[in-house]
């Protein structure tokens, strides 16, 4: 089994190989490299375009994520049924019914914050995709009880914000982060504000607190999709000169002048920026919740990444000392901005394999009867299957999934079809259903009830596009729980969960397929 794939081409940098696919299965080159080739594929890319290479493309309208196939993943589970009883509600075949399935959770040291739907959408920053479909997206959330997090340099890289004395006291693009959340908010879910190291020195995370009204900050180690900081990429020399002027590190240098000078002339189009890696330590970090506690913050997060497993020890460690109110942890080959692509592909520990450790070292801090915090998992999970799967894995840890790509996928499928269909050019494969938002949106008038004709009228039509995703990824959930007759989130145990192989047995820790069940087997056959 190969576990990389298109190492030297692919759709994600826009390259290709000559040969197709007959490539060296090592190096990824063409297995003849031709003298009088023009060389699409990564290195031939990069002869010519040098550091655009490193990044998939086109910035600003695209997601990406790692194409690698992990020798162990969620595929290598399954799910179990029974036939006997139920948990969480009385065994009677007429209420034991999957629409009858609890789905809601909590998270918080003290179970707080009440979610109607158990999903975060994972932070997304300044990059333009994000930004561009923002609206659409935290409508889509709030509608639907779930939660979300704005991500890193919203505040820095907004170009009207007052910063003063080396703080910000004014965002127009953070504050309407916040609000198109907030507008819509029904009570249930929440809306975090995460901060890098920028962030943290521009005083982000206080102006949110003390002037957005918002009561839940998350701190910021990583991501799924690198180990390193943000990046995007600026189209002009006056933006390049801003943002370095903010403090960040800006690529070429816009302040050397024979870069402004190449730039002038078309030697190249875009500069990127990029932000600094955090030094985490245990005092400073313990410290940084007690002042945002101070600020005013009701819940505090902590988001990491795919690191080393010492550095998720730390996290463990550290969210259970600091009684933080939710952990969320990515596995790698996720990705929503610019990382680069071959340490998307490359680097960091995959979902399956962060859980068990996730899971190992959480056993631990309970054993000792020590603060457990909640936590949500991320990283490449869309589907109802990979939430089932994901709970059940971390049980009873885990109280919700992390997801980002997909709801923002479901954003922007809904803002683009609904556009359509109001230009009058329905989409062909949608036609079949009619001409109309009502007709071609089944959500339509279950939204239009639940939030009445002029507030429906009124939301941004991507959220419908993602109350639709949710409402699927729902009833599939409560299917497949309502199999394992499980009727709530907190019923959901390891056991509802097979290994079908030795591998997967062996890293997870949830057994293998053919030695399942095997005591009570005994049992029952004497």
């Amino acid at each position: 089994m190969s576990y990389s794939k298109g190492i030297n081409a692919t759709a994600a940098t826009m390259t290709r190989a000559r040969t197709g696919n007959n490539v060296c299965p090592f190096s990824g080159m063409c297995v003849t490299c031709l003298d009088g080739c023009t060389g699409m594929c990564e290195v031939g890319k990069s002869a010519v375009r040098m550091k655009e290479v490193l990044y998939p493309g086109p910035f600003g309208k695209i997601t990406a994520a790692s194409e690698k196939d992990y020798p162990v993943d969620y595929s290598h589970f399954n799910i179990m049924g029974t036939a006997v009883g139920a948990i969480g509600i009385e065994a009677d075949s007429d209420k034991a019914i999957f629409p009858a399935v609890d789905i809601s959770t909590a998270v918080g040291s003290r179970g707080q914050i009440k979610m109607d739907f158990p999903v975060v959408v994972a932070a997304m920053g300044s990059t333009n995709v994000a930004a561009d479909n923002w609206d659409h997206l935290a409508a889509g959330v709030a509608i639907s009880g779930a939660g979300i997090a704005i991500g890193e340099n919203v505040c820095a890289m907004d170009p009207n914000v007052e910063i003063k004395n080396g703080k910000v006291v004014h965002s127009p693009h953070l504050a309407s982060r916040v609000k198109d959340f907030q507008d819509w908010y029904n009570g249930k879910g929440f809306i975090a504000v995460q901060a890098n190291v920028e962030d943290t020195n521009l005083g982000v995370q206080e102006y949110a607190l003390e002037k957005l009204g918002v009561d839940t900050v998350e701190l910021k180690w990583g991501q799924g999709a690198k180990d390193i900081g943000g990046e995007v990429k600026l189209n002009s020399l006056e933006r390049a000169l801003q943002l370095k002027s903010r403090g960040y590190i800006v690529l070429p240098n816009p302040e050397d002048p024979k870069v402004q000078q190449a730039y002038k002339a078309g030697a190249f189009k875009e500069f990127e920026r990029h932000s600094r890696v955090g030094m985490v330590e245990y005092e400073s970090f313990m410290k940084r919740v007690e002042v945002l506690r101070d600020a005013g913050a009701k819940n505090v997060f902590l988001k990491t990444g795919a690191y080393r497993p010492a550095d998720l020890a730390r996290a463990v460690k550290y969210a259970s000392d600091a009684k933080l109110d939710l952990l969320t942890v990515d596995g790698a080959g996720g990705g929503t901005g610019m990382s680069p692509w071959r340490m998307m592909n490359e680097w960091g520990i995959p979902t399956v394999y962060i859980q068990a450790l996730l899971v190992r070292y959480l056993d631990r801090l309970a054993a000792k009867g020590a603060y457990v915090p909640p936590v949500a998992i991320a990283g490449g999970l869309t589907l109802e299957d990979h939430m089932f799967k994901g709970l059940a894995m971390g049980a009873p840890y885990i109280k919700c999934i992390g997801m980002a790509r997909s709801p923002l996928t479901a954003a922007m499928v809904g803002k683009n079809v609904a556009a359509a269909i109001k230009s009058g050019n329905v989409p062909n494969d949608y036609k079949k259903y009619g001409e109309s938002m009502e007709q071609v949106f089944v959500a339509s008038s279950e939204l239009r009830e639940k939030l009445g004709s002029v507030d429906f009228e009124r939301l941004p039509v991507g959220a419908i596009g993602v109350y639709s995703y949710f409402e699927r990824l729902a009833q599939g959930l409560r299917q497949f729980m309502c199999g394992a007759r499980k009727f709530g989130l907190e019923h959901i145990t390891r056991d509802d969960l097979v290994s079908l192989t030795r591998e997967a047995s062996d890293i997870s820790g949830i057994r293998y397929i053919m030695d399942s069940d095997s005591e009570e087997v005994d049992e029952i056959l004497g």
